[in-house]
Parts: structure tokens; sequence; C-alpha cells
């Protein structure tokens, strides 16, 4: 695990769900080699795990604060958490509540 590693734990509301949101961020993740997953949450908001490079994870997330064409993002909620190497990819995650 590199030294410049680091992890974010992402909430995002408004409309994010419905208008592909999670492949635009499983997308954009792929580009910037950040490794996580992402998934819908009940109450309507998409919650985002990822890890990746100091300047790539700030990258993904001016992304994600903008979103897909279709989306209108109102909340974004950024943890900083340290990071653990875990990931091995980005993906879609289908987790039930």
């Amino acid at each position: 695990m590199g030294k410049d590693l680091m992890r974010v734990h992402v909430f995002a509301g408004g409309r994010v769900q419905g208008v592909a949101y999670r492949f635009y961020a499983e997308k954009i993740a792929a580009r910037l080699d950040v490794t996580g997953w992402v998934r819908n949450l009940a109450d309507g908001r998409v919650e985002v795990l990822a890890e990746g490079s100091a300047a790539h994870i700030e990258a993904f997330l001016e992304r994600l604060r903008e979103g897909p064409s279709l989306a209108r993002v109102d909340i974004f909620e950024v943890r900083r958490e340290s990071a653990t190497g875990e990931f091995n990819d980005f993906r879609v995650a289908f987790f039930s509540d």
C-alpha cells in the first residue's frame, strides 16, 4: 500500500438514482485507477467507498460532484478515512440493506 493512498466514503443525494450515477462512477473510477464500490441506498442516496492516489481521488470526487448529465447532486458528503488497500477493482455493488 503506497503512502499516498487515500480513502473516501461518499454519500451523494439529489437525483442520483435511476440516472446511471453508479455506472458513471464505475467508468470514472476505471479511468483514474480508483478502487472500491458504489451502491444505491434505500433512502435515495448513493454511497461510494473508494481508494486511490490523492490526486486521483480528488479528480474522482470532482467528477462525482458533477454526476452524469441526467443527475442532480444536491448533497455531497465526503468522509476521509484511513486507506486499507483492500480493493482490487471498482464495482457497482448490490448490497441488501
